[in-house]
């Protein structure tokens, strides 16, 4: 049974404003360390860049690995640290979270785990791409059936998907085996549906901005930059990229265009250790 959606009083013909966040990747110690990064500090820094900019957000997402360490505290720090923008936060689980922690602990008045968001001529769609104890994702028929069945309930309205996983290769060989592993399929699926114009996800700890034509008309593909540690673009190997923390706005259109861009913190304070050999 499909369940009801949150609803936000946004006139139809206005656009919907929303910052994405992801991949902070926080630990119950504020003061602890990814790779050389306290990504507590990193996260701050990006919600007060966000702060700075004074974007007349709608709403937040937070496209999953909020925690590093599975710990209830990490999910505390997160709802506490966005609190002061004061922005309805909606989220979903990366293969770093555990959903069941999560569910319990991202918890405030104004944090969400709702699965559908309608927002003036959007429906926001917040998929799960996770698979337990496995770092890759997968698309499950699930979330496909919710797709459709979300779709149907407003077939009016213009849709964005959001998920952890990358549906498509990101041209890193050692990240791009840790995709979502049915990501093809996926996209052929959901090109089928014209109300879905964009498809947004973190994971990668980039920013990619891509259209899929599809035979429906066009879709646009999005990858975000983590708020803590960057991983290199097309390197074959594991690498980490010295490019800052980051994080995107989006503007979805009455019409059902998308105006997007990802912004980074200003100056060079985060700095990882280059000679890690994973995460």
């Amino acid at each position: 049974m499909l369940k009801e959606a949150i609803s936000y009083s946004i006139d139809e013909c206005a656009s919907v404003r929303i910052v994405q966040v992801t991949d902070p990747h926080l630990f119950a110690d504020p003061e602890a360390q990814l790779l050389g990064v306290n990504t507590a500090h990193s996260l701050d820094a990006v919600l007060n860049t966000i702060k700075a900019v004074d974007y007349p957000a709608h709403l937040m997402l937070a496209t999953g690995d909020i925690s590093q360490d599975y710990s209830n505290e990490s999910y505390h720090n997160f709802v506490k640290a966005i609190a002061p923008l004061n922005v309805p936060c909606h989220y979903l689980p990366g293969n770093h979270d555990d959903p069941r922690i999560m569910h319990l602990h991202m918890q405030g008045p104004s944090v969400f785990g709702d699965r559908r968001i309608l927002a003036g001529n959007w429906q926001i769609i917040m998929l799960d791409s996770t698979v337990r104890g496995k770092p890759g994702g997968h698309m499950a028929e699930a979330e496909l059936e919710l797709i459709e069945a979300a779709i149907a309930d407003q077939p009016d309205k213009h849709t964005l998907l959001v998920m952890h996983h990358n549906p498509v290769l990101v041209g890193c060989k050692w990240l791009d085996q840790h995709c979502m592993d049915n990501g093809s399929e996926f996209i052929d699926a959901v090109s089928n549906f014209p109300q879905v114009k964009g498809l947004l996800w973190g994971h990668v700890h980039q920013s990619l901005d891509q259209v899929h034509q599809g035979e429906q008309g066009p879709m646009r593909l999005m990858a975000t930059p983590s708020t803590c540690i960057q991983f290199k673009p097309k390197s074959p190997y594991f690498a980490l990229d010295a490019q800052q923390p980051g994080y995107r706005l989006l503007e979805l259109k009455a019409d059902g265009s998308i105006l997007t861009n990802v912004y980074r913190v200003p100056g060079n304070k985060f700095s990882p250790d280059h000679e890690s050999s994973g995460y």
